[in-house]
């Protein structure tokens, strides 16, 4: 629950209207969403594919205690009555980043962004863990990562947060400066430079250049946490002021690297340079989530939490819903479920951990397109050819026009009887998935969230 004064939401948003008459009325929260709001909610008619300004009694009955409105007072419903609070602005979306970065300066928590083309989501609720060892924290929820997403975010921040963890998404360029410079980052990450949403890029050099967007707001001496062994952030870091810098990876070259790994099929543990006689478990598969463990505890090493302190913390995260979880699926098999999103860097990571698993059954692979990766789509898409071994996963089973290339590159190593492509209508998919399954078996379900894969996945599972 936050605090705020319809006076201090005037003065923080540039009300346009005398709105005196009800200046120490409180404000316990803030949404856009009528089904949201909560008695003395501040209401934001935000105008998207539909006008929230016509949702205003709505909004009331719903217990609203104030609205904000950047329409002429005179097209006030006339339901609205002179008691309750209206706020007059030129722009409500631009008022509720206004408001967010009022809210953020009052709490003043420590701030830490995070951004990347793989692996936010995981490294935003494992900084979570490794920093709740020690502070009062507050994080992202769900996809609340954009210009909407993160201003609601930092107004849902309990008043006594003490570090808030942001997550920062991005489809064009420009659009993580915008959130950097809302939040202004004491710790900014950048988990890593992919493929995602190449298509409006050109290049992975384009999608580094918006990821380094994140350190337009970082404050001075503010900490930037990357990848050392990314060539292209490499070249970016060295024009940065005024910054320091905290590199992660694999090789002795980066302020944190590991030193052993061992990824099993429920967790993966590994020991790090800082302290090599500590073991750090987490319980998710993959070794590519080592290295978002150590952005979280270098995140962790720069507010004051030692990896001692922040290790057991880390072995009982909780990991966002979709993202690589296993399920139990039809006929006594395991569903490893990743179709929340998915980029060739990912696919690639994920297939190739897949590829080691010992179980009892076979092991399946049901793969779905990948999308806005532009006119590097075929190109990129046959590039998972190389993770995918028929000694290693028996059966893949791919989903969408844009699997075609690889379905046909396939071909010259997987037996006919072992590879399967399917286009449209997915009940053909399901039923066909449903019938291949036996006891035992692995199968792994990843693709975009667009080409909407889990619907299989829930179809399969028990």
């Amino acid at each position: 629950m936050i605090s705020l004064t319809v006076k201090e939401i005037a003065t923080a948003v540039g009300a346009l209207n005398d709105t005196n008459k009800w200046s120490d009325k409180e404000i316990i929260s803030v949404d856009f969403d009528t089904r949201k709001l909560v008695k003395a909610s501040l209401f934001v008619p935000l105008i998207g594919n539909n006008d929230g300004h016509n949702f205003i009694l709505k909004a009331i009955e719903n217990g609203a205690g104030a609205s904000l409105w950047n329409k002429s007072l005179k097209e006030l419903p006339l339901e609205v009555e002179n008691d309750f609070p209206v706020i007059q602005v030129k722009d409500t979306l631009k008022a509720l980043q206004d408001l967010a970065k009022f809210y953020l300066a009052k709490v003043d928590p420590k701030v830490v962004g995070i951004t990347g083309s793989n692996g936010k989501t995981t490294t935003k609720d494992m900084t979570d863990a490794v920093l709740s060892s020690k502070y009062r924290v507050h994080k992202t929820q769900g996809n609340f990562n954009n210009h909407i997403g993160l201003p609601i975010t930092i107004l849902e921040m309990p008043i006594d947060t003490e570090v808030v963890i942001l997550e920062m998404g991005m489809s064009r360029a420009g659009e993580i400066k915008t959130l950097s410079e809302l939040a202004k980052p004491d710790v900014a990450i950048i988990t890593m430079i992919g493929e995602s949403h190449i298509e409006f890029f050109g290049s992975r050099a384009g999608i580094a250049d918006a990821k380094m967007e994140i350190c337009s707001g970082l404050k001075d001496n503010g900490v930037l946490i990357y990848p050392g062994e990314e060539p292209l952030l490499q070249e970016r870091v060295a024009g940065l002021v005024n910054k320091q810098l905290k590199t992660f990876g694999s090789s002795s070259k980066n302020d944190l690297y590991p030193l052993a790994i061992d990824a099993q099929m429920n967790q993966t543990s590994f020991t790090t340079n800082k302290n090599p006689d500590l073991t750090i478990n987490l319980p998710v598969l993959g070794k590519y989530n080592v290295n978002n463990a150590l952005a979280a505890l270098m995140a962790g090493m720069v507010l004051g939490v030692p990896i001692e302190k922040s290790a057991p913390e880390l072995a009982k995260f909780q990991l966002t819903k979709n993202r690589t979880e296993w399920l139990n699926g039809l006929n006594n098999s395991s569903i490893l479920n990743d179709a929340y999103n998915a980029n060739p860097t990912a696919m690639k990571a994920v297939l190739d951990n897949f590829s080691t698993f010992k179980n009892k059954g076979k092991k399946m692979a049901i793969l779905g397109d990948m999308l806005e990766l532009g006119n590097q789509t075929s190109e990129l898409h046959l590039s998972i050819k190389d993770s995918l071994n028929p000694t290693q996963i028996e059966k893949v089973i791919l989903y969408g026009e844009k699997m075609n290339v690889l379905y046909e590159a396939l071909k010259e190593t997987f037996d006919e009887n072992n590879l399967f492509y399917f286009v449209g209508d997915k009940e053909p998919l399901i039923q066909f998935v449903k019938k291949q399954i036996e006891p035992g078996d692995y199968v792994l379900v990843k693709s975009s969230l667009g080409t909407d894969l889990l619907s299989v996945v829930r179809a399969i599972q028990i």
